[in-house]
């Protein structure tokens, strides 16, 4: 740490002391560090999806799941369910896996190199379990840090290729004891002071030692690449009702939104659109349109109602949801969605 960063540790304790959030997956400063379990938990819930999202998901889940040997023993369909709405379900599929992987192992490794191993773990939650939860020096950049840190030293290339110059910048000023209070502090920094858009910097604790900010140049950082626009897929799903009640598949496990429950479709993926062929011939009456963003397109998505005769089956495998009860289904949001505009014609 060289003698113009130096005070930068001891300057963020002092306001993280008197400023830290209080989550309910974090340790205040100067208290005994927070269960792994809950460290983990929070960080895979939290990578693409913010605080407020979050905060109602994790505290069902810890008080379904206590510990990570709890939910090791849950059904993954059941996991699957609980996760629904946060998106992005690689991640509810690996927390299964990772959670019987550490309940194996008799607990969480401590390090970073052993922390990686796991199903699940990146660099970044390897190094948030290890400094967060265990004390242990490591680097830890989330998109708050990634902003913070290039405010601070003014680095102008563009991301994603700047990534390597703020961890380098991260390394540098972070301190060997605290090393979990400090990614947070910075974290909270960048959440509540060093934001996107208008940053506070009259009230932020590093603006003497911001470059940025010294420039007058605070709002100018991350310098990011130009956004590719986002491919448009059509697509079409099917309510099929009987009886009060819908009929599920479930998604296969390789694809879009695998192994989640879902109203069939037609097949539209990231890479096509789906082919509007309907799984009855029986005619359906349009509903309407939803539409969702994924990471890499766009979707829209036609919603197309079948009321089915008692002695009709539909074809393929799935199950009979009563209508009523859908909310417990476990539906991710794009056909929630579809669910809600069906149910709002009614």
């Amino acid at each position: 740490m060289t003698a113009s960063t130096a005070d930068i540790a001891p300057t963020l304790f002092a306001w993280y002391g008197q400023h830290a959030r209080n989550l309910p997956w974090r340790a205040q400063p100067g208290k005994a560090a927070p269960d792994p379990y809950r460290v983990w938990l929070s960080e895979v819930m939290l990578q693409q999806t913010t605080v407020a999202a979050v905060r109602p998901y994790f505290a069902r889940f810890t008080a379904r799941w206590p510990n990570v040997a709890a939910l090791a023993a849950a059904p993954e369909e059941e996991v699957m369910a609980a996760w629904a709405g946060l998106g992005y379900y690689s991640r509810a599929r690996n927390l299964v896996k990772c959670a019987r992987k550490v309940t194996e192992m008799g607990g969480f490794p401590q390090t970073e190199a052993e922390l990686l191993r796991l199903p699940g773990v990146g660099a970044y939650t390897a190094a948030a379990i290890a400094a967060i939860a265990f004390g242990r020096r490591a680097v830890v950049v989330d998109a708050n840090v990634e902003r913070v840190v290039s405010r601070l030293f003014a680095i102008s290339e563009p991301l994603p290729k700047a990534r390597k110059v703020i961890r380098e910048k991260t390394d540098a000023i972070t301190p060997d004891p605290r090393a979990g209070d400090f990614a947070q502090a910075l974290m909270d920094l960048g959440a509540t002071i060093c934001t996107a858009r208008d940053p506070k910097c009259s009230l932020c604790p590093l603006s003497g030692k911001c470059v940025a900010h010294k420039n007058s140049e605070a709002a100018l950082y991350p310098v990011k690449a130009p956004k590719k626009a986002k491919p448009l897929r059509m697509g079409t799903a099917w309510w099929i009702e009987r009886a009060g009640s819908v009929w599920l598949v479930t998604r296969d496990r390789t694809g879009m939104l695998g192994g989640m429950r879902a109203l069939p479709d037609d097949g539209w993926s990231a890479g096509s659109d789906g082919s509007s062929m309907a799984p009855l011939d029986i005619i359906a009456q349009h509903q309407g349109v939803v539409r969702h963003t994924f990471t890499h397109f766009a979707l829209e998505m036609a919603v197309e109602r079948i009321m089915l005769p008692n002695d009709v089956q539909p074809p393929g495998k799935g199950e009979w949801w009563p209508v009523a009860g859908l909310d417990k289904a476990g539906l991710p949001t794009l056909f929630a969605k579809a669910a809600r505009l069906v149910r709002a014609a009614d």
